[in-house]
């Protein structure tokens, strides 16, 4: 299937291992929500899009599995966003956003504007980190917000993609898109190897 876009942005999506990435990118993009996914091996990916103003994201989802970690630049190269994933339940994939981030920031090459999400706040009852920690983590480090994410009831995915689109559109005079009209074919090319991007 081809699919012509007026202005493409690369968005990655990272995290810990079990956070629920995938959770989140199935919700968001098919509806669905299942509770046993298998995890994501190497850098398997997953398309969604997201248009705005007739402007499009792009989105990947990838493993966190450091075997992999060879991949990583060329994963995180030129991309204008990152949706950083841990879980409420689970304070180690709290503890590894900064890595996260601090990898995004260093492989992207480009002015990265990232947005902390918490998934799994509808487990109550097994949250072990605390909102304010996660907002005072996404302050210091300048990120545009910490979202609370629930990928098994649906609540705030839409939110969180169409907050991080948004803000993509108003710092567009800050991003070097060039011209980027390209005739897309999404395929199951590894990151490595797919044409989308349109430039070298």
């Amino acid at each position: 299937m081809t699919d012509r876009y007026d202005v493409l942005y690369k968005v990655v999506l990272v995290g810990d291992l079990g956070v629920g990435k995938t959770s989140i990118l199935q919700r968001y993009k098919f509806g669905v929500f299942e509770e046993n996914y298998k995890a994501t091996i190497g850098v398997d990916f997953t398309v969604q899009t997201l248009t705005i103003d007739n402007k499009t994201v792009k989105i990947w989802d990838t493993s966190g599995q450091e075997r992999f970690k060879a991949m990583i630049p060329k994963f995180y190269r030129d991309a204008h966003a990152a949706l950083i994933v841990f879980d409420v339940t689970n304070t180690e994939s709290f503890e590894g956003v900064g890595k996260w981030l601090q990898d995004v920031n260093y492989f992207s090459g480009l002015r990265t504007t990232s947005l902390l999400l918490g998934n799994k706040c509808d487990l109550i009852n097994e949250r072990k980190v605390k909102l304010c920690d996660a907002q005072s983590f996404a302050l210091r480090n300048d990120m545009l917000d910490v979202i609370e994410t629930s990928a098994k009831e649906n609540s705030n995915i839409d939110e969180a993609f169409l907050q991080l689109s948004k803000e993509l559109l108003k710092r567009e005079d800050y991003i070097s898109l060039g011209s980027m009209r390209p005739s897309l074919t999404l395929d199951n090319s590894s990151p490595a190897e797919s044409s989308w991007w349109g430039c070298c």
